[in-house]
């Protein structure tokens, strides 16, 4: 006896599946060449998250598998998202050090004078 069955999903959605993501990878590369400032990341950001769900709705078959192993992927993507948010809050205080241990490097460096103060919002063109 087998105990083979056949695909839920047919062929055609496997298909259409990997075109969207083609179409999506040409789309991705095309937004990058125009200049949209912060909006940038946020779209590549945007069409690689919908990217991503499609592979794991079609290919790793989380639509039509068990909800429960939906549930825990989705969990997964929540505290991986709370650990990352947590950790940018931190990006625009990582260059400051306390008056007392800045005032014996700058007395040391005269370099530090002649820099321009370092400015992590802006960008370089």
């Amino acid at each position: 006896m087998s105990s083979h069955k056949p695909h839920i999903t047919p062929i055609s959605v496997y298909l259409a599946v990997g075109t969207t993501l083609l179409f999506l990878t040409i789309v991705t590369v095309w937004v990058a060449g125009y200049h949209l400032g912060p909006f940038n990341l946020i779209v590549a950001m945007a069409i690689a998250t919908f990217k991503g769900a499609l592979v794991c709705m079609f290919f790793m078959h989380l639509l039509y598998d068990n909800k429960f192993y939906l549930m825990i992927f989705l969990s997964s993507l929540l505290f991986l998202a709370i650990f990352i948010s947590l950790t940018m809050l931190d990006t625009m205080r990582r260059g400051d050090i306390e008056m007392q241990q800045a005032k014996p490097i700058k007395q040391q460096a005269a370099m530090y004078d002649q820099m321009p103060a370092a400015d992590s919002t802006s960008v370089a063109e």
